[in-house]
């Protein structure tokens, strides 16, 4: 009985034992694949949704997602839309969308966009579209029902926070063209503020982000600019190469703006500025919040670590990876995440973001409000009372910005005797 019993329990841990072992073996665990797509494609009762094509599809679509939130498997047409993402045009409703408390949250409708002629405004959380609940969406499944040919309907069922009203709005799509700096008045004419302090908003870094930045502060500059708020806040990033360019316009030559490190064949690998288009040497303050992400946090990064820019704001979103777009012969691509993003110190951006010098926050209400401020064609949604509100409405975070840019600059301007009895 005793030798009988220690055979049965030898041989449970050795079956253990083998199983645990074969978790990283591809020949047995490609046969337990196949084994079930085979028994899934004979025996599933609906027949028209097994074919080979779509079980592969759905396979390596929940393989990918399993990695994490920014890995992707992208069927054609979806890969389609990203390269368009990055190329500055496509058909829609006009809506920059993020995830903010799990929920798909309207950041901004683009300025005299569909969605903004509609009546969906900034914190706008994005319960359905046409009907499909968007619980478990991505952003970028949310963009992809959301686009569409133009002059075709797209029904949109919002809810308001700061209303607690749920209402469907239909949008019709029309060709969206999409600027990625913009003025303090969402326009491409970048006025110059009060003691010459200049403002840039970066939407998003895609293709033209760099040669639109250039012209914007060609325009400053033309107008005697002093100093600069750029401002990335509500930025969900965008190309590597595009925030290496931005970082070019503010950094000397040769200047290390971000690392990144990866295994396999990622090796690790520095970005550094070619220094061919560097623009006068004036102070700076960058805003951020919760929504800068990736692309933003670099160049937000780059710029704290080497004391280039006074990091003014809310906590960084912490999207800190590289996410490496793989085409795959079928027209279809494999966006995998492939790395991790390195500030110049070497501080780690993902899943912890980059933490303002000094932090201002805001709530919904006052980013919604300061939203329909800057835009004059979104006041005509309002009722008296509220459009009374917004045109009142302040930018704490601006203001802060502001001043100490005005502080910097008065300072600057001091003679060294000036600048010797002050700190006395």
């Amino acid at each position: 009985m005793v030798l009988g019993l220690n055979l049965f329990v030898g041989a449970q841990i050795y079956l253990y034992s083998a199983q645990a072992g074969d978790k990283d073996q591809a020949y047995s665990n490609l046969y337990l694949f196949s084994h079930v797509l085979e028994r899934v494609r004979q025996e599933y009762v609906d027949g028209d949704k097994v074919s080979y094509h779509d079980l592969i599809y759905g396979a390596l679509k929940g393989m990918v997602n399993t990695l994490d939130p920014h890995s992707e498997f992208m069927e054609p047409v979806k890969f389609t839309e990203m390269k368009n993402d990055t190329e500055g045009g496509y058909g829609g409703g006009g809506l920059v969308i993020g995830l903010k408390t799990n929920a798909i949250t309207v950041v901004e409708p683009m300025d005299d966009s569909p969605g903004l002629r509609a009546g969906i405004l900034p914190g706008d959380r994005i319960v359905k579209i046409d009907g499909k609940v968007t619980e478990r969406m991505t952003t970028d499944d949310a963009k992809l029902r959301l686009r569409g040919a133009p002059d075709t309907p797209v029904n949109v069922t919002v809810f308001r926070p700061a209303t607690g009203e749920t209402k469907e709005i239909k949008v019709i799509r029309a060709v969206i063209k999409v600027p990625s700096v913009k003025d303090v008045n969402n326009r491409t004419e970048f006025p110059i503020g009060e003691d010459n302090i200049g403002y840039v908003r970066i939407i998003q870094f895609g293709e033209k982000t760099a040669d639109e930045l250039k012209s914007a502060l060609k325009k400053l500059e033309s107008k005697g600019v002093q100093a600069l708020v750029l401002d990335l806040r509500g930025n969900p990033g965008g190309l590597l190469d595009t925030a290496v360019e931005v970082c070019e316009k503010f950094l000397p030559r040769n200047q290390l703006v971000v690392s990144t490190e990866g295994r396999g064949s990622t090796p690790k690998r520095e970005y550094r500025v070619p220094g061919r288009d560097q623009h006068p040497n004036f102070p700076m303050v960058v805003l951020v919040n919760g929504l800068s992400a990736s692309a933003s946090e670099i160049v937000a990064g780059s710029l704290q670590d080497l004391k280039r820019a006074i990091i003014v704001g809310e906590q960084t979103f912490g999207k800190g990876s590289v996410q490496s777009v793989i085409p795959l012969p079928d027209n279809s691509a494999l966006r995998l995440t492939t790395a991790k993003y390195y500030t110049p110190s070497h501080k780690v951006i993902h899943e912890k973001g980059i933490t303002p010098d000094i932090q201002i926050p805001m709530t919904e209400e006052e980013e919604r409000d300061l939203f329909l401020k800057r835009s004059p064609g979104a006041l005509d949604t309002l009722d008296d009372k509220e459009r009374e509100r917004v045109m009142n409405a302040r930018d704490p975070q601006l203001d802060r910005a502001t001043d100490l840019l005005k502080g910097i600059t008065l300072f600057t301007k001091r003679t060294p005797a000036e600048k010797v009895s002050a700190k006395k």
